[in-house]
């Protein structure tokens, strides 16, 4: 015979289900109180009178297939056939049709790299050589001349290639430029900070279409007759240039974050100032500055459709080329939204990175 105990007299009672799960959820944060109920009960209200019509637009009544461009005038939804019909200039751009190959191992190439490169353990040295390599064999499938492939001047560059070169590369030479004008501003040095002050200032007051036009129309107006720089090359220095100017005032705003105990402590243990930046103070305040400096390089990564207006022919460019064509006039919210997907699919993609960085990188203080 079991003992009997005043704990087995009562079973243990769950709480109610309007305070856990997907109900106390909801309850909650959606409908605590009369003003969010109100709020709440408005937005789905918004929704069912926006997101049905757009479903029956976007999927139920569109038109897909290729070269549909009669049907898509009598459909009542979408004419998803002005990107199917011309999906491969608005990749590619003017690239020869049957060497856009090419151009397409070279961005899986450069995904690849990115995709190694997100991972922390694979931060080795190894990984500036890996880089090099895959940045030479990038260079010969764009350019060819060399191994058997037709050449392909740059000038028949653009599409998404052209907007992944202005940006991935931009970016990867701006953040360390941008450092490098940080530390310049703090310097004890009054020549060096004060050329790095008059630099950030001057690019921080001025818009990128401007340094835009300034590199592409002004600049070879400077050079020796017979000298020409490449303008695709011209219009990605000014993304950098001016990038970096405001990547070194997020960056200095972290060095001014560190407290004053850390300097002292990197001195007590004798080490220079290179050692100590490199050692203490940047790692620190490079982490601490993570989120701001994602939002520049997400919008650095977005202007670089500025460049439309000096002749270029990125993705925007050879998107507004086919709706120049009468045959897909009045299709622009098509084309517009498979635009505005990639670039969300790659902003998202730096957001959702640095947040899963910041998250590695603050483990210890969690511990």
């Amino acid at each position: 015979m079991e003992e009997y105990t005043p704990e087995a007299a009562y079973s243990p009672m769950k709480p109610p289900i309007t305070h856990t799960g997907v109900i106390g959820w909801i309850k909650k944060n959606l409908f605590n109180g009369y003003l969010n109920s109100l709020l709440t009960l408005g937005i789905l209200f918004v929704f069912y009178k926006i997101i049905p019509p757009f479903i029956r637009w976007a999927f139920l009544d569109s038109v897909w297939c290729p070269d549909c461009a009669g049907a898509c005038r009598k459909a009542a939804g979408a004419c998803w056939s002005v990107v199917t019909s011309n999906i491969r200039f608005i990749i590619f751009g003017f690239y020869p049709y049957s060497q856009q190959w090419r151009p397409l191992i070279a961005m899986l190439l450069l995904f690849g790299l990115i995709y190694y490169s997100s991972k922390r353990e694979n931060w080795r040295k190894s990984l500036i050589y890996i880089w090099a390599i895959g940045l030479f064999v990038m260079g010969t499938l764009m350019k060819g001349g060399i191994f058997g492939l037709v050449p392909v001047e740059s000038t028949k560059w653009g599409g998404l290639p052209l907007t992944l070169l202005l940006s991935v590369f931009g970016l990867t030479a701006a953040y360390p430029l941008g450092v490098i004008l940080a530390l310049g501003r703090r310097s004890k040095m009054p020549g060096i900070r004060w050329l790095s002050i008059i630099y950030i200032e001057l690019i921080r007051g001025v818009p990128l279409i401007s340094l835009l036009f300034m590199a592409s129309i002004i600049f070879p107006l400077f050079l020796p007759e017979g000298v020409t720089i490449n303008k695709i090359l011209r219009a990605q220095v000014a993304i950098i240039l001016f990038t970096a100017a405001y990547i070194a005032e997020v960056v200095r705003g972290g060095l001014q974050g560190i407290s004053k105990g850390q300097y002292e402590a990197a001195e007590s243990l004798g080490l220079n100032y290179v050692l100590t930046m490199r050692l203490v103070i940047l790692p620190q305040a490079l982490k601490i500055v993570i989120p701001p400096t994602v939002s520049i390089l997400i919008s650095a990564f977005k202007d670089t459709s500025l460049v439309v207006i000096i002749a270029l022919w990125d993705l925007m460019k050879t998107t507004q080329s086919v709706l120049s064509h009468p045959k897909w006039m009045g299709f622009s919210p098509e084309a517009y939204i498979f635009l505005a997907i990639l670039y969300f699919l790659g902003c998202f993609s730096m957001s959702n990175y640095s947040r899963k960085l910041e998250r590695e990188l603050s483990q210890g203080e969690q511990r």
